[in-house]
C-alpha cells in the first residue's frame, strides 16, 4: 500500500513540475496575466481539471514559479558576498556568478523581470517577499564583516537593498545582452563592475 502511495505521489509531483515547466516556456512569449490554464494543460497533455489538483489558479502557479525561480538564488547570495579576496576579486566573482546564473536559468530571470511589476498581484507580492528575504540575508552577511563596524541597522538594510537591486539589474542586462551584438556582454560586465565598485566606495566612506 505504501509503495502504491509513493508511486502516486511521485507521479503527482512529476505532473506538477511538468505544469510549471510548460507555463515557464509559454511565458517566454507572454505575461502571466494573459496565460490560460488550458494552454498549460494542453502543453502537458492533461485535462484542464487536472490543473486544480496542483494549483488553485494561474496566479497560484505563478507564485510557485516565483519560489522556484528565486529559491535557487539564496546560496548564491552568500557566495557573492564572500569576504575572500580583495575588492576587485570580490566584484569579479559576483559579476561572474550573476552572469552564470543568467546563462543557466534565462527563463527564470525573464519571468521575474517581467512579473516583478506585472499585473498579477499575488505574484508581485511573492516576488517582493522573496526579495525582502534576500535583503535580510545580505544584511546579515554584511553585519558579520568588520567593515560594517559602527553601522546602524537601517543603514545596513539600505546597503543590502542596493546590492540586491544591483544584482537584479545586472541579471536583466545580461539577459538582454544574450540577444545583442557581440561585445554587449562585456560592456554589461564592465558596467556591473563599476556600479559595484561605486557601492563599495560609498560603503567605505559612509561613516566618515
Amino acid at each position: 500500500m505504501s509503495h502504491t502511495l509513493g508511486v502516486r505521489q511521485a507521479q503527482k509531483q512529476r505532473t506538477r513540475q511538468a505544469l510549471l515547466d510548460a507555463a515557464l516556456e509559454l511565458l517566454e512569449e507572454q505575461s502571466l496575466s494573459s496565460l490560460g490554464l488550458r494552454e498549460v494543460t494542453r502543453a502537458v497533455g492533461v485535462a484542464p481539471t487536472a490543473f486544480y489538483r496542483h494549483f488553485r489558479s494561474t496566479a497560484d502557479l505563478g507564485v510557485a514559479l516565483v519560489e522556484e525561480a528565486l529559491g535557487s538564488l539564496h546560496p548564491m547570495i552568500r557566495t557573492t558576498l564572500s569576504p575572500e579576496g580583495d575588492r576587485e576579486e570580490r566584484i569579479a566573482r559576483a559579476v561572474e556568478l550573476i552572469a552564470r546564473h543568467v546563462r543557466e536559468h534565462p527563463s527564470h530571470v525573464r519571468f521575474i523581470a517581467r512579473e516583478r511589476h506585472g499585473g498579477v498581484q499575488p505574484v508581485r507580492e511573492a516576488i517582493r517577499e522573496q526579495l525582502a528575504r534576500f535583503v535580510g540575508e545580505v544584511k546579515a552577511e554584511l553585519a558579520t564583516d568588520p567593515e560594517s563596524a559602527g553601522w546602524h541597522d537601517d543603514d545596513l538594510l539600505m546597503l543590502a537593498g542596493l546590492y540586491v537591486d544591483q544584482m537584479l539589474s545586472t541579471a536583466s542586462l545580461f539577459l538582454d545582452a544574450a540577444q545583442a551584438p557581440a561585445g554587449e556582454h562585456e560592456r554589461v560586465r564592465r558596467l556591473a563592475s563599476r556600479r559595484l565598485r561605486l557601492i563599495g566606495l560609498g560603503r567605505e566612506h559612509w561613516t566618515d
